[in-house]
């Protein structure tokens, strides 16, 4: 049976301006980093694409490493937008990423032009794309010079294979560096997708959400709930199919303490006074800062996509709460 997408889909999710672009993304996006590589279930991974898309989520987010196998993520997603996606591309907005190893040899890895134009080559061939929406290098190459890395990205958009230039794990100075390369280059900088929840706040101690609203440049926020952490899920345990039971996540064993716990369940309080579950008050959280266009989501199933979403219901914060939030988190 063909895929037909929910008719409602647009009346729900929000949508906000990424920097100064004519872009729109949703509030919620969807990252395909965990639960849709060569090992998972390929029939929930395209059940959760389709559940994302019919609740309005139009921007899917991708990398060449992801799977695993590296590159396998998109591969299936290719899959799947070739069976159930072919007819709405231009509803989409699909990123991808180049930065970490992908393969080997010296010219597999990091930031390189060599590096950066062949990955993005391999990326549009497993996904069966003549372009992707953003083209992102994903993390500073400290010895490769930033010109170079912007330079690829602004030829990765003038040669039509994508639309527009991102950068991931960028520094706030490194950031004001490269958004102004690529200013003169002509390709202005869209997006920053930078690691930011309640339990990582670096962007903002060290002055890059500043620099993100200076320059106008949109901003994503990639594990806003802490791998899962900002959840119940970890209250009596690490599950096995959690992403603390995996060899390739961030999040392990050792961050699971005690003290970490205690501040779950207290925050876990304050959630369930505005009426929302844990996840869904740390991504209206995520969401309060002035420059965060979106808030990307991992999900092993698609019940846990739909919860996310409805975090948009709610996401004012008294003052009070606020500090009481602080509190716990200090």
């Amino acid at each position: 049976m063909s895929y037909i997408p929910d008719p409602n889909r647009y009346s729900s999710m929000q949508y906000r301006r990424c920097g100064k672009s004519g872009i729109d993304l949703p509030a919620i996006s969807l990252g395909l980093w965990h639960n849709f590589g060569g090992v998972d279930v390929f029939e929930n991974s395209r059940a959760m694409l389709r559940r994302a898309f019919d609740l309005g989520i139009t921007h899917f987010d991708l990398a060449n490493n992801y799977g695993p196998p590296p590159g396998s993520a998109e591969e299936n997603f290719g899959r799947i937008l070739k069976t159930d996606f072919a007819a709405h591309r231009d509803e989409l907005i699909i990123s991808s990423k180049a930065g970490y190893t992908m393969w080997d040899g010296p010219y597999g890895d990091w930031g390189s032009r060599k590096y950066l134009i062949a990955s993005l080559d391999q990326s549009l061939r497993r996904m069966g794309l003549e372009y992707v929406d953003i083209f992102y290098s994903h993390r500073p190459d400290p010895k490769t010079p930033v010109e170079e890395t912007m330079s690829a990205l602004d030829h990765a958009v003038r040669s039509g294979k994508a639309l527009y230039a991102g950068i991931s794990n960028y520094s706030a100075e490194q950031t004001t560096r490269a958004a102004a390369i690529l200013r003169q280059l002509g390709t202005p900088c869209l997006i920053h997708q930078p690691k930011y929840s309640m339990f990582e706040r670096t962007p903002e101690k060290t002055g890059l959400f500043d620099v993100l609203g200076k320059e106008r440049i949109g901003c994503i926020a990639f594990t806003p709930l802490a791998q899962g952490l900002l959840t119940n899920r970890y209250l009596q345990g690490i599950p096995g199919d959690s992403r603390a039971s995996k060899s390739h996540g961030f999040l392990k064993p050792k961050d699971i303490d005690d003290r970490r716990l205690a501040q779950v369940r207290a925050l876990g309080d304050i959630a369930q006074k505005r009426g929302q579950s844990l996840a869904q008050m740390a991504l209206a959280w995520v969401l309060r800062q002035p420059c965060m266009t979106s808030a990307l989501i991992g999900a092993s199933r698609v019940e846990q996509i739909e919860q996310n979403a409805a975090a948009l219901a709610n996401l004012n914060f008294a003052s009070e709460e606020l500090k009481q939030i602080e509190a716990i988190l200090a």
